[in-house]
């Protein structure tokens, strides 16, 4: 039989790996390269982006956001919804709401509750009133209007003290408030009985157009000056009437003629 030759040493020998291995690395270098490349790329196309074309960018995000809330959108909800900084978020409502005042347009952006809505121009504030009050009788009292402003200013506050305030049993109107939202409980007083404490909400702020209890006038500008109360305090003192007796006023027609000249007169 014939017997096969050993193999040859060279074809034991094992299969350098040192072109495996460079082209390995040739291919990892040559994919860094390339995604470094397109990170670059795409770093660059941001940078190239005007900063005023992404400022005006977020400005509109703003205005759909605000105009589809139905209630004062807050600068913090605005912020996290657009991923921008709130002091940002508040330099651009306030560049908008310049921008809106400066058109003339018919509609402002105000800040109203702690947070930001659409609203019509203070200037235009007598046709608005004629189209909501046409044909409306849902209108607020004058003693519902004494009793918010009371609660107003000096919440939180109980009945009994809305009542003392007042002098009438202020349960009906106090009902009616709460009952389109104006007030609300917002806690109970220590005392006994612990009474239950009315105040403000948010609503009343919206209605009113105010951003904080803060911006309510001063109660002293509705406070009349001194003169005024002086004037007041004439016109209702009474005068006292000194009550003379009947026997210390002689009349003529009841006198007694004197006895002693009573002949004197007769021819």
């Amino acid at each position: 039989m014939t017997e096969l030759p050993p193999p040859a040493k060279d074809a034991l020998m094992p299969v350098s790996t040192e072109s495996s291995t460079l082209d390995s690395s040739t291919l990892d270098s040559s994919t860094l390269e390339s995604s470094t490349v397109e990170a670059d790329r795409s770093v660059s196309d941001e940078i190239l982006v005007p900063v005023e074309d992404q400022i005006a960018a977020f400005k509109r995000a703003i205005e759909a956001i605000v105009l589809v809330a139905h209630d004062p959108v807050p600068p913090e909800m605005l912020a996290q919804l657009i991923e921008q900084p709130v002091t940002l978020v508040d330099q651009w409502c306030e560049e908008l709401a310049a921008t809106y005042r400066e058109a003339e347009n018919g509609f402002e952006l105000a800040r109203v509750a702690g947070g930001f809505r659409y609203q019509t121009a203070a200037d235009l504030t007598p046709y608005v009133e004629r189209f909501l009050l046409h044909d409306q009788r849902a209108r607020l009292s004058g003693a519902a209007l004494e009793t918010l402003a009371i609660v107003a200013y000096k919440q939180p506050i109980s009945r009994a003290q809305v009542g003392a305030i007042r002098g009438v049993d202020p349960d009906g109107v106090i009902r009616t408030l709460a009952a389109r939202g104006y007030i609300e409980e917002i806690g109970r007083d220590d005392g006994p009985g612990q009474a239950v404490l009315f105040g403000t909400t948010d609503i009343f702020l919206e209605k009113l157009g105010l951003d904080s209890l803060d911006d309510l006038p001063a109660i002293a500008e509705f406070i009349p000056g001194a003169d005024v109360i002086e004037l007041l305090e004439h016109g209702l003192r009474v005068t006292p009437q000194i009550e003379v007796a009947s026997t210390a006023v002689v009349h003529t027609d009841d006198a007694q003629p004197d006895p002693a000249h009573e002949g004197a007169d007769t021819p």
